[in-house]
This record gives C-alpha cells, sequence and structure tokens, in this order.
C-alpha cells in the first residue's frame, strides 16, 4: 500500500530542527521518535541554520525602508504646504 505525502508544519519543523541543533538525541533517534528519514531531518537543520541569520537582517532592512519611507512622506506633505500656499496666493491676486 502506497502512503500518501505528508505535509510538515513550518513550526514542526523548526521544532524537529531545533531538537537536532540541541543534539540531546541524535538525528537517528529523532527519525525513529517522529517517522520521519533521518536525512530529512538533516536537512531541514541546515537550512534552519542557513535562514536563521535571514531573521535578523530582514529586521534591519525593514527599518531602513521605514525610514526612507518617512522621509519620502515628509518631502510629500512639504510639497502640498507649498502648493496649497502658491494656490492661495494666486486666488489672492485674482480677486
Amino acid at each position: 500500500m502506497k502512503r500518501t505525502k505528508r505535509v510538515f508544519s513550518s513550526a514542526f519543523k523548526a521544532e524537529v530542527a531545533l531538537e537536532a541543533i540541541k543534539g540531546v538525541k541524535t538525528v537517528s533517534e529523532l527519525a525513529q521518535e517522529y517517522e520521519l528519514h533521518p536525512a530529512q531531518i538533516t536537512q531541514w537543520k541546515k537550512q534552519f541554520l542557513e535562514q536563521s541569520a535571514s531573521i535578523f537582517e530582514s529586521d534591519k532592512k525593514k527599518n531602513e525602508e521605514l525610514e526612507q519611507l518617512k522621509t519620502e512622506r515628509d518631502e510629500l506633505f512639504r510639497q502640498m504646504g507649498e502648493l496649497k500656499f502658491e494656490n492661495n496666493w494666486y486666488k489672492k491676486k485674482l480677486k
């Protein structure tokens, strides 16, 4: 009988990868416990370690993008103020 493809959540993958990183149990023991192939656990562990640094990079990148958006917003408000002033000046001159 064929086994259906199992889909694991990212939280489950992270949990298994963290246990593998801790090293309390061997990869073989974890594979038996979670009914997974040891190669799968090793792959998740490798993927977790490679992508863990990006968590902190994305925060820095988001902050830089947010700061840039704030400066653009401030510049647009300044331009709006100038245009309102000019518009009012022209209205007074036409009367």
